[in-house]
């Protein structure tokens, strides 16, 4: 079956739904048991739950110790900018390990890599909890994140592999009703962990959360890569296939848009908490509760998207993420430089900023991956990788001024923003309405 979509303009023929409901608003491509060889692909919401499962390492690794980030420091007598390097540690594993993760999964299918992944983020997890210094936490966030990054990067090849286009886009906005969880619950479970016991116990929390999702992929996660479909040959036939890729220029276009708001959101990340908690004085659980409030505006946003994407296109809501991201990271800027209005001016801010990526992500992440069915793992590990190298960077950067000063952090939102916009526009009209022609097999 020959299919021609348009991954920036609304799709006009929307594919076959195959067991999921109209209302989902998520409609799957021909993958089936028969395909695959495998178990049956999950139907509807079953399919959503499944693959965002594996896409909360990220917030898992990232935001489930942010309150306890003072107490880290104080606890292994380190500084603010070397408390944030385990974040950085870990973002760089995360990147690093898409990177390595993902050709293997084109070659040698999804589920076995996903596995070994989530095995490693379990183990290295246990172990960070037994650290006596920043510098073995670092070296083993690093395992952590490359563990983790199996899941991210396997998620997104998954939704590739069955979607495209608009209803791509879509998918990625139902799905942020389960990965949004995991920005509005973790830092949650840190601050309650935090309640009974030290930082050294939410890295137990983790293992044992990894755990529980090894157990779901291991018995849920379908093989959605069919062996026909998979890559032969060694490191020069993959090395070809990340060369075209890159070669695609709307895909670096809209990777680097997707990567510099990405940077943006890390910027708050890894600052939030000093900000909150030292600065506004808020306290570990109040900074739980307003990283949940802002992880909402994410998730109604994606729906929101989701329900638009449709009628006015993936493009049109991607420029206007962007400027809503740009609007609030200026206003938050504004707040902190000049102490106006305190709280109420910065909290708004912040929330504007998730909500602008609650557009930005799913359309930027569809309109990168439209051209690229054939090589997916490639194309998301490329995609990935990147987005957490820019937040690596990003993170030691944030806390250069130490922990009683905001304004690096809102320096750096606006600049990622304000640079997310421009590479919005510099895009050539060809490659912001580009057409993915592909050969689909017939259900």
């Amino acid at each position: 079956m020959l299919r021609v979509t348009d991954g920036d303009q609304p799709d006009r023929h929307r594919a076959t739904s195959v067991g999921f409901p109209e209302s989902s608003g998520v409609h799957p491509g021909p993958t089936d048991a028969a395909a695959t060889g495998h178990a049956r692909v999950p139907k509807g919401w079953r399919l959503v739950l499944v693959v965002g499962g594996l896409s909360i390492f990220g917030p898992l690794c990232i935001d489930m110790y942010l309150p306890a980030l003072p107490q880290i420091s104080r606890d292994l007598h380190a500084g603010t900018s070397a408390v944030q390097l385990t974040l950085t540690a870990c973002l760089i594993g995360i990147a690093l390990g898409q990177l390595v993760v993902g050709p293997i999964s084109d070659r040698e299918g999804r589920r076995g890599p996903l596995l070994v992944g989530i095995g490693a983020f379990v183990l290295s997890s246990t172990a960070c909890a037994f650290v006596s210094n920043v510098y073995l936490l670092d070296g083993l966030r690093f395992v952590e994140g490359m563990g983790g990054a199996a899941g991210i990067v396997i998620a997104r090849a998954i939704v590739r592999d069955l979607f495209e286009g608009v209803t791509a886009a879509r998918f990625f906005s139902n799905l942020m009703l389960v990965t949004g969880l995991g920005p509005i619950v973790a830092p949650q479970i840190g601050a309650e962990v935090l309640q009974f016991t030290s930082w050294r116990g939410i890295f137990l929390a983790l293992a044992v959360v990894g755990a529980g999702l090894f157990v779901t992929a291991l018995t849920k996660a379908p093989e959605t890569l069919p062996a026909e479909r998979r890559h032969t040959g060694g490191l020069h036939a993959t090395a070809q296939i990340v060369g075209r890729v890159v070669r695609d220029r709307s895909f670096v276009g809209y990777a680097l848009v997707s990567s510099a708001g990405f940077g943006a959101i890390l910027a708050y990340i890894s600052g939030s908490s000093f900000v909150l908690q030292d600065i506004y004085h808020l306290s570990p659980q109040m900074f739980g509760l307003v990283f949940a409030m802002n992880a909402v505006a994410l998730v109604v946003a994606a729906q929101i998207n989701g329900h638009l994407v449709h009628r006015l296109g993936s493009g049109a809501l991607l420029t206007f993420g962007l400027l809503v991201m740009a609007a609030g990271a200026t206003s938050f800027l504004l707040a902190v430089s000049t102490h106006w209005l305190g709280l109420a001016a910065v909290l708004p801010s912040l929330v504007a900023l998730l909500f602008g990526l609650g557009f930005v992500s799913p359309n930027a992440l569809a309109l990168a991956m439209q051209n690229h069915a054939n090589a997916a793992g490639v194309a998301s590990a490329l995609l990935g990788s990147l987005q957490f190298l820019v937040g690596a960077t990003v993170a030691p950067i944030v806390g250069v001024s130490g922990n009683h000063d905001a304004l690096p952090m809102g320096f750096v939102m606006v600049g990622l923003a304000g640079a997310a916009i421009l590479l919005r526009f510099s895009l050539p009209p060809r490659s912001s309405v580009s057409v993915a022609t592909e050969m689909l097999p017939v259900p």
